[in-house]
């Protein structure tokens, strides 16, 4: 069996797109899912904060007990748990991938962002370690 993990808002009317779009993308049996509300905005904003580092070691377990290789974090239009515009949850996510890709160097990272109409727009930054 083959995981992806995915760092994805609670807000369930992401859940089941998220999930058919990773599947589908890396090819993946399983989706291993750490939710939070807003995450994007925890993790750009408080990376080092103790509810960050719950997300962290849950990602972790991912990683460690289902040998994951590729990690999502998610935003999504009408945010309860980040309220801030749309434009400023795009820049969080880039944040975040930049905090994960330091974190997780030799992990595959991918941005979703999900519209008003739950369609999934990516964000990717290339690996600095990919690169040597």
């Amino acid at each position: 069996m083959s995981f992806s993990t995915v760092i994805n808002c609670m807000d369930g009317r992401v859940q089941i797109p998220v999930i058919n779009h990773l599947q589908n993308r890396y090819g993946v049996d399983n989706v291993d899912v750490v939710t939070e509300a807003g995450p994007v905005g925890l993790l750009s904003q408080h990376p080092g904060s103790r509810d960050a580092w719950s997300v962290f070691r849950r990602v972790e377990v991912s990683i460690e007990a289902h040998s994951s290789k590729q990690i999502a974090i998610v935003a999504h239009h009408d945010c309860a748990g980040n309220p801030v515009p749309d434009s400023e949850q795009k820049q969080q996510i880039y944040s975040c991938l930049e905090n994960l890709a330091r974190r997780y160097p030799h992990m595959e990272l991918l941005g979703l962002w999900l519209d008003q109409d739950l369609r999934i727009h990516e964000y990717i930054i290339e690996s600095k370690s990919k690169n040597n």
